[in-house]
């Protein structure tokens, strides 16, 4: 009997060599409270999708941060010792495209929640939420998704809807408005009730890959990068009807 060729020896080897794990997304936390700080911390180092690149109490400790390396993920909070989490998330946008922010902090006024989207923010969420949550939603911002709490949803469907009417009446007639599908205007109706993705998949009995595929494709038509502007642009064009 013949001994085995170079390519079955090879095939052989490859099978013995352990498989080469995936990256793990880099965090960087900015919370100035120690008891947050914490728990975040330790619910981000528990996750495996995700390690902690460093947790900070201060802006000026999070530029520091920031310089050293470009995480995947900025989480920070807006009420900060020395400044506003909001510089951060501008300095962590300009550094890197990479870099996805997401902001966690008590209850805003409407002002701060758009100016933290203006500023390049994709996520809001409070701090109520359990360790678990926030790290799930760390990691449906990192698949494309953007995390908002439901209190944070539904005041910037008020602000929106304040100048809905207005808007309507301004635009032309018979003005051209993206085409979604069925599926993709049930999703969206979804997304501005305040639904997350994994909801949303429940609800309609798909996976939360195909919602965030939809999610992707609204963005796309709307022209938008974040769930507040997609409903923002949708109740500007007539797509969506709000309700209390």
């Amino acid at each position: 009997m013949g001994s085995p060729g170079r390519g079955t020896l090879l095939a052989s080897l490859d099978l013995m060599l352990p498989t080469p794990r995936e990256r793990r997304a880099r965090v960087l936390l900015v919370e100035d409270d120690e008891p947050t700080r914490a728990r975040l911390s330790a619910a981000i180092a528990a996750d495996p999708r995700m390690e902690l690149l460093a947790a900070c109490g201060s802006v000026a400790d999070g530029i520091t941060a920031l310089a050293g390396a470009a995480p995947d993920v900025l989480l920070t909070d807006i009420g900060l010792p020395d400044g506003s989490g909001i510089d951060l998330i501008r300095r962590a946008r300009a550094a890197s495209d990479r870099t996805q922010v997401m902001v966690i902090t008590v209850f805003g006024d409407e002002e701060t929640v758009v100016r933290a989207i203006e500023a390049g923010s994709a996520g809001y969420l409070l701090k109520d939420g359990t360790a678990r949550s926030i790290a799930d939603s760390i990691a449906e911002l990192l698949a494309g998704g953007s995390p908002i709490s439901a209190p944070i949803a539904r005041l910037l469907l008020r602000r929106v809807a304040a100048g809905a009417t207005r808007a309507q009446e301004k635009a032309p007639a018979h003005g051209a408005r993206p085409l979604l599908s069925d599926r993709e205007s049930e999703v969206l109706n979804l997304v501005a009730k305040g639904f997350s993705f994994p909801e949303i998949a429940r609800l309609l009995g798909v996976s939360p890959h195909t919602v965030t595929t939809h999610v992707r494709h609204i963005y796309g038509k709307l022209e938008v990068g974040s769930r507040g502007e997609a409903v923002f642009e949708a109740v500007q064009q007539g797509l969506i009807r709000l309700t209390e």
